[in-house]
């Protein structure tokens, strides 16, 4: 009798081991999520000319960033620096000389929704602007998020810090934002973007900046690419003796990582 109820123990656990191993196989536990990585690249482009006249242009950019589940974070940074000296000339003239950086920490409320923070810092020597640093909270929405899509618009209060000539003012603004990316195929992108920061308490003082480029693949490990974007800046009241428009034409040969 012990003996049979033995094996009928034995034959009860195999049976259950059994169910239990194919019901792992069949369920298996889900895989760990990607660790989140860094991404960006470094671009440099360099124009030299000696002859008839002699010009050097040099640019330079740099950006990367970080996107976990409910945080994203970026930081930029892009300058230039030119001059000429035309024939007959004793000293050069200095064409372009400005620099441009920005970090923002974007938190996410659901897959579309976000709250940020971003502050961006500016010098244009041909604009005359000794600085302008702008700090802005605000939300965003996410319109398109997809694989090789993504579309969204930002809006929030600031405040911004600035030199024009030699006033110096600071003043409390509104940023009205819209960001597009978008991937051609798996070896070129395209991106745009455009902001408006008027001053609140005097909306005939505003900045417009915008921005779009395009990007491909030189390499079969997509590490090195070139790069092409338009800048424009718009300051509706620049400093003294300066244009409104400042438009930039930048082609840079990019190393990403």
């Amino acid at each position: 009798m012990k003996s049979t109820s033995l094996s009928i123990f034995t034959a009860t656990a195999a049976l259950l081991g059994c169910s239990v191993s194919q019901g792992l196989a069949q369920n298996p536990p889900p895989a760990p999520e990607p660790v989140p990585k860094w991404t960006g690249g470094v671009a440099a482009g360099l124009t030299l000319t000696r002859g008839n006249g002699d010009t050097l242009l040099s640019t330079v950019s740099a950006g990367a960033g970080k996107k976990w589940k409910w945080n994203e974070v970026s930081f930029g940074a892009d300058g230039a620096y030119g001059e000429s000296k035309p024939p007959g000339a004793a000293n050069s003239t200095v064409d372009a000389n400005y620099a441009h950086g920005f970090a923002q920490y974007n938190r996410l409320f659901s897959d579309r929704i976000y709250a940020f923070a971003r502050v961006e810092a500016r010098h244009d020597d041909l604009a005359d602007v000794a600085y302008r640093v702008a700090l802005n909270p605000g939300a965003g929405y996410y319109f398109i998020k997809e694989t090789n899509t993504d579309l969204c618009a930002e809006v929030g209060p600031g405040y911004v810090f600035e030199k024009l000539g030699s006033n110096e003012n600071d003043y409390a603004t509104l940023r009205a934002g819209e960001k597009f990316h978008y991937a051609l195929n798996d070896r070129a992108r395209l991106w745009q973007s455009i902001e408006w920061q008027p001053q609140v308490d005097r909306f005939n003082n505003y900045v417009v900046n915008a921005e779009i480029g395009i990007e491909a693949d030189l390499t079969k490990d997509k590490k090195f690419a070139l790069r092409t974007f338009l800048q424009d800046t718009y300051s509706n009241e620049p400093a003294p003796g300066r244009k409104k428009n400042d438009v930039k034409l930048v082609t840079s040969v990019a190393y990403k990582f």
